[in-house]
């Protein structure tokens, strides 16, 4: 084999290598390779004082990949075809230094769908390694390193919090602002009139010719009383008909697919982007292996040429011609418009078609994406208005219907509740009701309604904050750091949620709000057209945030930990009042070198509580136990206190710190050393593409076993544990 093609995902390099055949290798690099280094001055992997020169590291878990790939690739041909993004093309760069490629090579290609067609495409026009992309990369994630790490360390010491980030802080003062805005909400009383018939309802619309609606709306009883007695004979006055059209919406981008499956199928973001991956990197249709759908990650509702034709070929075969519509394009100020929308990558792949090969999840994900595409093609619905209108004395009242005319793009997008018919009696002018009854409604006025993951995602578009790659990834984020919590589908901010919020907007309201971050990512944008400098950014930023780190530091009030009078008995050091989710306790200031907690008014036999908030519940404590069964027996390890509905458990000493990689909590050995619980430099990323083959609904994740007679090796789990308790090795996951 001459050529090695290297892209991000095994499983899609399966699917490509399937299309290629003899003379090419298709490997993959599992995702980014080098990531910046956590060490040098305050851990930032990078040298401030020289250009901001970044140190980047050969992860750990990648390092045997990567010598696997240099010797596998001398004396070949190596195309880089990782994801067409800013993500993807820095993957390149690593690559290409780390195998030593030419940079004046052209062996960088790029495809929007894993189909037989583009894949062939992409190896006839390879280009170069667009650097202008990795400088904006480079950019944002030194920036969000910078931040991160500065802010994280000082709300950790200051108010206990675990995190900060560029996107994410902004996204949680939007739904604390928004909170806040709702908790002070003062509802106000007001009223609507109905007039009831034998076969219909009139609603007051009109009084003293003043409209009442929802910017005007009556506000006293009284004025509603005095014209009860007055109502007799309700007059037809007006009768309008009107022909409504309804143009079907645009092709999914990142930001509507995530919305609708969150609205209709009830999927979380993280959740979408998971099974959208695995339909773009492929699945096995009739012993052939194909990806369903185009690159997930957009900001477009543009579409081929090619599959447009293609598309009305078949809306003309399958509904007739008066269905065919014009291409909808939808443009913002924000977008990239880098790929095509979200679609199918083959028409004839219809939903049905393609069911028997997928899983429930991954077929209804698909169904949506199908439906809307060719939805997004086809003519507008057309509906016929009715609206009526009558009089009574100084008052005026009307009723609304509908009937189809023509269902247009419904008619494979589906309709609604809205779009069914709603008939009125046959009226005419003149012709005169008495109503059977007069009602008053007693209505309050709402505050706005909370969040819910798709509306978030959807400020967020339209803010210009983030990007289609990041949304999930932020609301996941927010959630573990125990920030938001859901509520009826909801989102809804943590004490500790809004505390953060508050404190940041305090010192750092100047870099942490909606213009800030969405001129950032402009800016980042220009760096990879050219049209700004990576280091000026750099330089820009630093220059406005470092001054505002600095006044926080000196003048953030620590809330904990609180000094108190009494020694600690095992060091000798003072003991100070600490916070966790269940509230106050005392342990040593000498922590983490001495971890000693008091047991205060405590029953003889209680386990003694480390103060550690449980990594895996978020509502439990880590408490000491002693082994009382097995080969074990009476060794001491740390177990969350929700025992048996959290079954969480270390060998080692929980501690109040974060892994600067994953966040996850960090464990001591005996020997004092500090490592990550989750050991996410040992550990490779989740499978997320692989159905567990026993529950079909969660994905084998790769795992290091990190206790027990096998403490190091590697073996798959499924990702729905408890529920499913499925483990694989790597030769039964090389199977599937």
């Amino acid at each position: 084999m001459q050529n090695v093609i290297i892209v991000e995902s095994p499983s899609k390099s399966k699917t490509i290598a399937s299309y290629l055949g003899k003379g090419y290798l298709v490997l993959s690099s599992k995702g980014h390779i080098c990531d910046l280094a956590t060490s040098g001055k305050e851990g930032l992997g990078i040298d401030i004082e020289h250009d901001f020169k970044p140190n980047y590291k050969i992860m750990k878990d990648k390092e045997d990949l990567v010598a696997y790939l240099k010797n596998t690739c001398k004396g070949k041909k190596v195309y880089l075809a990782t994801d067409p993004d800013r993500e993807g093309e820095a993957i390149a760069y690593h690559l290409a230094k780390a195998l030593e490629l030419d940079f004046n090579d052209l062996n960088r290609i790029e495809f929007h769908e894993i189909t037989k067609p583009a894949v062939r495409h992409a190896l006839e026009n390879p280009h170069h390694i667009n650097l202008r992309m990795v400088d904006s990369q480079e950019c944002r994630r030194m920036i969000d390193r910078i931040l991160g790490f500065k802010l994280s360390k000082l709300l950790q010491k200051k108010i206990g919090s675990k995190s900060a980030g560029r996107v994410q802080s902004v996204v949680l003062k939007l739904i604390v602002d928004l909170e806040e805005e709702i908790t002070a909400f003062v509802p106000t009383a007001y009223y609507e009139m109905e007039a009831v018939f034998n076969t219909f309802k009139l609603r007051l619309v009109e009084l003293n010719e003043q409209a009442v609606d929802s910017k005007n709306r009556i506000t006293d009883r009284a004025l509603l009383e005095q014209l009860v007695p007055k109502l007799m004979s309700f007059q037809v006055s007006n009768i309008a008909n009107k022909l409504v059209s309804r143009n079907s919406y645009p092709a999914f981008t990142t930001s509507t697919l995530q919305q609708d499956a969150s609205n209709k199928l009830g999927f979380s973001p993280n959740r979408t982007m998971r099974i959208a991956q695995g339909l773009y990197e492929g699945k096995t249709i009739d012993a052939e292996t194909v990806g369903l759908i185009t690159y997930m990650r957009t900001d477009s509702t543009r579409l081929s040429d090619l599959f447009v034709d293609s598309a009305h070929s078949y809306i003309r075969n399958t509904y007739g011609d008066k269905y065919l519509g014009a291409v909808k394009i939808k443009t913002s100020k924000n977008m990239q418009d880098a790929h095509e929308a979200i679609r199918p990558t083959s028409v004839e792949r219809t939903p049905e078609a393609v069911k028997p090969y997928l899983s429930e999840e991954e077929y209804k994900l698909y169904q949506l994406i199908y439906n809307r595409t060719i939805a997004s093609l086809m003519a507008p619905a057309r509906f016929n208005s009715l609206r009526v209108e009558f009089t009574n004395t100084n008052s005026l009242w009307a009723i609304t219907g509908q009937t189809m005319e023509f269902d247009g793009y419904l008619k494979a997008y589906g309709k609604t509740e809205e779009d069914e018919n709603t008939l009125l009696p046959n009226f005419s002018l003149g012709e005169s009701y008495n109503a059977n009854e007069i009602l008053i409604l007693d209505k309050m006025t709402a505050p706005k309604a909370r969040y819910t993951e798709a509306s978030i995602i959807k400020e967020m578009e339209s803010l210009g904050i983030g990007r289609p790659s990041t949304y999930a990834g932020t609301i996941a984020t927010l959630k573990e750091r125990s920030y938001i919590e859901l509520e009826k589908k909801s989102l809804k901010p943590t004490e500790q949620g809004v505390l953060t919020s508050h404190k940041l907007d305090q010192f750092f309201k100047e870099i942490i709000n909606v213009t800030y971050t969405a001129d950032m990512e402009t800016n980042l944008d220009e760096i990879a057209k050219g049209q700004k400098d990576k280091l000026s950014e750099l330089k820009n930023f630093y220059d406005e945030f470092i001054p505002l780190f600095d006044e926080a530091m000196e003048n953030m009030e620590a809330m904990y930990p609180i000094p108190t009078d009494q020694i600690c008995p095992e060091c000798g050091n003072i003991l100070v009042i600490r916070k966790s989710k269940f509230g106050e306790f005392i342990s040593c200031s000498n922590y983490p070198n001495c971890h000693y907690v008091l047991k205060e008014d405590s029953e003889e036999g209680e386990p003694v509580d480390t103060g550690v908030l449980c990594p895996e519940c978020g509502t439990g404590h880590i408490v000491e136990r002693i082994a009382k069964t097995g080969k074990n027996k009476g060794t001491l390890f740390y177990a969350c206190n929700n025992y048996p509905a959290c079954k969480v458990t270390f060998s080692d000493i929980p501690t109040h710190e974060f892994c600067p990689n994953c966040h996850s909590i960090m464990l001591k050995d005996k020997k004092g050393n500090l490592y990550c619980s989750k050991q996410c430099d040992k550990t490779d990323e989740v499978e997320e593409t692989i159905v567990c083959p026993v529950c079909k609904k969660g994905h084998m994740v790769r795992r290091v076993a990190t206790k027990g007679k096998n403490k190091g090796n590697i073996f798959y789990g499924c990702s729905n544990y408890p529920r499913c308790k499925n483990i694989m090795n790597e030769e039964d996951i090389k199977k599937l």
